[in-house]
């Protein structure tokens, strides 16, 4: 490794509020220092607190070193070590526990998605303004590889500091293949953060901290869906064929191409409708004409079973034209039917809603029917009270 640890200096921090809630690091650009990002807070939600970090390799342009084209081996290696340096001064300020939310501005964004894509346990979001993820830098970017993790995204249509092609990548990576529920916007700005973007930022900050307070911890365990299994599948399962349809990146989510046949969704529907203890009746949260399936209360689920607790509705079918449906899943599950190419998360999982929500693609044909059916079936087991883990 071309630097170790010894090769960086002590860590210099500015703060902004206190409190052992959820802990914001803020990170830095090129031509920018801690001292400068930390104003970002006095926009941001107010019970939170905020502490920017100096980069440690200001002759390099800091963190947005690991924003450039061409990124290789010295690279890689000092990315390693540099994210060595902050999460040794990490585990001293916020003890693994404690929640913690990155905000990376330009290189600083490359640099908290280094770090995300490293360790996603470890953090409880990040958002990625104004600057790109890592890619080829040695960190893994698998499918459904930041599943059950919040994400927030910026970019400036007209930025002109960051290649395109870079931006474009980050973009499809977060709001498909990740799992991460995403957040995402672009605004006719160029390199700086848009007021409304801010404003966003702010939103989805505050709204994630309270589902962390509601739910008590930082994140369902998406390590392991092995520990949980399909409930109507005899194995593992499979890899859904062809590309990923396109989906909306807002809300509401929808599916916009490669929709499923007419017929097949009423399939889906009459499938769906005879599991046991169902009954169906317009979403309680969806679009208008989207088909809800509710169990009646008393419920013997978890909360997170369900897309609308207090009505029952742990599942809805999207109008013809969509054929998609939105379902909770353990977030195992969810990031196994996103990494198999089943699914997308939902952008508010794990903000406003249970944080395994999933939009999953309609089926096309009977082969598919049967996997889609299998996929729901499991969220109906989770709602119904059901154990999930096999027996050992």
């Amino acid at each position: 490794m071309s630097e170790d640890m010894s090769s960086f200096d002590a860590p210099v921090v500015v703060t902004r509020g206190s409190g052992d809630g959820p802990l914001v690091v803020l990170l830095h650009g090129r031509g920018s220092r801690e001292t400068d990002i930390i104003g970002l807070a006095d926009a941001l939600p107010a019970g939170l607190s905020y502490v920017a970090v100096r980069a440690p390799i200001a002759e390099n342009g800091g963190f947005a070193w690991f924003a450039n084209r061409g990124i290789g081996r010295p690279i890689a290696e000092s990315l390693r070590a540099t994210m060595g340096w902050f999460r040794q001064w990490l585990d001293q300020v916020a003890p693994p526990g404690r929640p913690v939310l990155l905000a990376g501005f330009s290189g600083g964004a490359a640099f908290a998605g280094g770090l995300l894509l490293d360790d996603p346990a470890r953090f409880a979001g990040a958002a990625v303004l104004y600057g790109t993820l890592p890619f080829d830098a040695g960190v893994p970017a698998d499918p459904a590889r930041l599943a059950g993790v919040p994400v927030f995204v910026a970019h400036g249509e007209h930025d002109r500091v960051i290649p395109r092609d870079l931006f474009d990548r980050t973009w499809r990576y977060l709001t498909t293949e990740s799992g991460a529920p995403t957040v995402a916007r672009r605004d006719p700005v160029g390199h700086g953060i848009a007021r409304g973007a801010l404003a966003t930022l702010a939103g989805w900050l505050a709204e994630r901290a309270d589902f962390l307070g509601q739910q008590g911890v930082a994140r369902q365990d998406a390590a392991a869906p092995e520990r949980a299994r399909w409930a109507t599948l005899p194995g593992e399962l499979p890899d859904r064929r062809g590309r990923r349809p396109e989906v909306s990146t807002t809300v509401p989510q929808q599916q916009l191409t490669d929709n499923a046949p007419a017929e097949v969704q009423e399939k889906l529907f009459a499938r769906l409708s005879a599991l046991p203890g169902v009954h169906s009746r317009e979403s309680a949260i969806s679009v208008p004409g989207a088909r809800g399936f509710m169990l009646a209360a008393p419920h013997t689920g978890p909360a997170e079973a369900f897309l609308v607790p207090q009505a029952g509705e742990f599942a809805h079918l999207h109008p013809g034209t969509d054929g998609s449906l939105h379902i909770a899943l353990p977030v195992g599950l969810a990031a196994a039917a996103i990494g198999r190419g089943w699914a997308v998360a939902h952008p508010l999982a794990g903000i406003r809603l249970t944080a395994g929500m999933v939009l999953v693609y309609g089926p096309r044909d009977e082969t598919e029917l049967d996997v889609v059916t299998a996929i729901v079936a499991t969220s109906h087991a989770w709602a119904t009270g059901r154990s999930l883990h096999p027996i050992t």
